[in-house]
């Protein structure tokens, strides 16, 4: 076993005694490592590399670069109002709530600086009267979404502050779909999924997939169902493997240095956008960013986790050391402090230069 499958799987068996099943990659130079630990589920085998798990927020990753592909076909324009896109989605104008001259536009959704509340309104208040609901989002569909978008109120100005929305980050992706004219599973498959090989990324699992696919668990093992985010798979609905998101962050990891690989446009575009949250910390279309202190190494971290009611993920990489980590879970316990324990690790042990 090599140095790199070594931390890899020391990783991994740190997740065992907490998830029913867990997998990693790392990601350093040219090599990739994935051991799997656990179970898939009841009865199920260990996971690995073509293991399906819900990605949950993760997903917001692959609407931001929908969204960056768009822009760079002129589809949409990235300063674009939320309402001009959206306008004729419930076979009229959508009604968008305003604070302030600036309109909500696709910018400020996917850097979540749109001031929208975290949840489609109605849902708060669903939250706290079924605190573990196996899936609070089910009944979100683009009438109810719409409906309570045209009576909320924004907390802030849009472009002001950042806010984390799912919201708006759903809204997104409705939106895209919308204005390319397909369903946004659709529209993910052809401007990500197909330019970059993403073979098990995907809304809705086939048939072959279904047989790949863990069993999500509470944070005490037991079963629960999958999510369905009805009309709002923008924000979190997209099941992946740890084998299609290594590619992904190779793409990324590839982007400066390979100017015409598939995509390479569409996320020099996502990173060259941010907004600045504190001295120490931004975010991207779809990434979130920091740079730890100097007495930390000084690393850039870009990275971005994600949960459902049976899943955890989290993914990050440093495009200067050309390191990532990428940490799956059936379990609903949180992953990122191995995640980033490793990312940590990767950079001080395995950068490679530019």
């Amino acid at each position: 076993m090599n140095e790199l499958a070594r931390v890899v799987q020391q990783s991994a068996d740190r997740l065992a005694g907490r998830h029913v099943g867990a997998v990693v990659a790392g990601l350093a130079g040219g090599d990739t490592e994935i051991r799997g630990v656990g179970r898939t589920g009841p009865g199920g085998g260990e996971p690995g590399p073509d293991t399906l798990f819900e990605i949950g927020s993760v997903t917001k990753v692959f609407t931001s670069l929908v969204l960056a592909r768009l822009v760079l076909d002129g589809s949409v324009r990235l300063d674009e109002p939320l309402a001009e896109v959206l306008a004729g989605a419930r076979g009229g104008t959508a009604v968008v709530p305003a604070r302030g001259r600036e309109p909500i536009t696709l910018r400020h959704l996917a850097t979540h600086t749109a001031g929208l509340p975290r949840l489609p309104r109605g849902l708060f208040t669903r939250a706290l009267l079924i605190p573990n609901d196996p899936d609070p989002y089910a009944r979100c569909s683009a009438e109810y979404v719409l409906g309570g978008l045209a009576r909320t109120r924004l907390r802030a100005a849009p472009g002001r502050s950042f806010r984390y929305s799912n919201l708006g980050a759903g809204l997104l992706g409705l939106a895209l779909a919308h204005r390319a004219g397909a369903g946004y599973e659709e529209v993910v498959a052809r401007e990500v999924c197909e330019p970059l090989g993403l073979a098990d990324t995907c809304v809705r699992s086939g048939a072959e997939q279904s047989g790949r696919l863990a069993h999500g668990h509470t944070a005490g093992g037991r079963p629960v169902p999958y999510w369905d985010l009805a009309a709002l798979p923008g924000m979190g609905a997209l099941r992946s493997t740890a084998a299609d998101l290594a590619i992904l962050l190779r793409a990324q990891l590839a982007a400066d240095r390979e100017p015409d690989a598939p995509l390479a446009p569409a996320i020099t575009l996502t990173r060259e956008t941010r907004h600045r949250v504190n001295p120490f910390a931004w975010t991207h279309l779809g990434w979130l960013g920091h740079r730890l202190h100097t007495q930390q190494g000084g690393h850039l971290q870009i990275w971005h986790n994600g949960g459902t009611g049976g899943f955890r993920s989290f993914v990050a990489f440093d495009p200067e050391k050309r390191v990532g980590v990428v940490v799956l879970a059936n379990t609903r316990r949180s992953a990122d402090p191995v995640g980033t324990a490793l990312l940590r690790t990767l950079q001080k042990d395995f950068a490679t230069a530019g």
